[in-house]
């Protein structure tokens, strides 16, 4: 496969890990991804990130994808929270605490160890996204619950799971951006999980599991820096 794949759909950026984030019309990608993107998380006094999961680095606080995140003055600054019904809360740090119950959390920039589960950009096709859909009827589904950094729109016809097909591959994705496609994220219960307008469902990664053993997008790196757009065109070079 060569050629054009598709057109960018749609662009996210998460400010603070494991939130809901912001969709935009245009985003800088560096070697590490989107600009900002999972650049602060909430942080524990163990040293443990909010997550909807408990593992050896993540503890469970649940409610967070109820939040959405946002950087108000640009990615330089510093993100700001909306509460589950979208207003902006003056003090992100003394919200979370009353939100979690917990008076040990701080909203916490990346040092050392980055905050990315694995690799710096998540691509998903909206052919993958509508085969989910079709898989679990009656059950809202929408790209929030996979978290990806770009959706792309492929033709019609294309069949669930291309982006198995890209692996190893490069893509150039406007005009100067260029990223190569390694592998497909390992879904976790993180899927199931209601978050604003979407309920919970054990159906989604249950999906996912028996048809491509609980894998899905494509996990990218980034061999040129550069700026993405809504409605660039996808490559395969």
């Amino acid at each position: 496969m060569t050629g054009v794949i598709g057109t960018i759909e749609a662009i996210w950026r998460y400010p603070v890990k494991s939130t809901g984030g912001e969709r935009l019309p245009r985003a800088d990608v560096g070697t590490r991804g989107l600009e900002g993107d999972r650049l602060f998380a909430v942080r524990d006094a163990e040293g443990k990130l909010g997550s909807g999961k408990n593992t050896r680095r993540f503890r469970r606080m649940p409610g967070l994808l109820h939040l959405r995140s946002r950087y108000p003055d640009g990615p330089a600054g510093r993100p700001g929270l909306l509460d589950p019904h979208g207003t902006a809360v003056p003090d992100p740090d003394a919200y979370l605490r009353r939100y979690l119950g917990r008076d040990d959390v701080e909203l916490a920039r990346e040092g050392t160890v980055s905050h990315f589960d694995q690799l710096p950009l998540s691509v998903l096709t909206t052919a993958t996204l509508g085969w989910v859909r079709a898989a679990v009827p009656g059950v809202p589904v929408d790209e929030r619950r996979f978290r990806p950094n770009l959706l792309v729109r492929t033709p019609p016809g294309t069949r669930p799971f291309v982006e198995d097909e890209w692996f190893g591959r490069t893509a150039r994705i406007g005009d100067g951006l260029c990223v190569e496609f390694v592998r497909s994220s390992e879904r976790c219960v993180m899927t199931n999980q209601a978050q604003q307008d979407l309920p919970h469902s054990p159906l989604v990664l249950r999906a996912i599991a028996a048809a491509h053993e609980a894998r899905l997008d494509a996990l990218a790196t980034v061999v040129r820096p550069g700026p993405v757009s809504a409605g660039d065109t996808v490559r395969l070079v």
